[in-house]
């Protein structure tokens, strides 16, 4: 089953986004902040990075530059999650290293439907 990091710090978009990608048969590690969430893609490996851009310790900006920064880390695929919707927020996310977007609040057909998309995978 994929490995999906999620990097959020809002309790209820996590609560509602992990259960709802452990349903469908995603393996959901967690980090509340950009820095844990850096540590976390180097231990556990994912397959996708679903990253809030606003964090604290270290925003998901700065931590998308590092993990694309890094050799090990480079090649995992990083999703903005942000409520930065203005015109701009999607190229700025795009320029710092992410290779998706979506805002909030969160859409989970569409969010899914990128999920797969990114990873290759068909809906079942």
């Amino acid at each position: 089953m994929p490995k999906i990091l999620l990097v959020e710090d809002n309790e209820m978009n996590l609560d509602m986004l992990s259960r709802r990608l452990e349903r469908k048969g995603f393996d959901v590690v967690i980090a509340m902040d950009g820095s844990k969430g850096v540590d976390l893609a180097h231990e556990e490996m994912p397959d996708l990075i679903l990253m809030d851009m606003s964090l604290p310790v270290m925003d998901g900006w700065e931590a998308t530059r590092r993990l694309k920064a890094d050799e090990a880390t480079q090649d995992i695929p990083i999703m903005a999650l942000t409520a930065h919707a203005i015109a701009g927020d999607r190229e700025r996310c795009i320029a710092a290293g992410c290779d998706e977007y979506e805002s909030k609040p969160v859409k989970f057909p569409r969010l899914l439907g990128k999920i797969q998309d990114m990873l290759g995978i068909s809906d079942e």
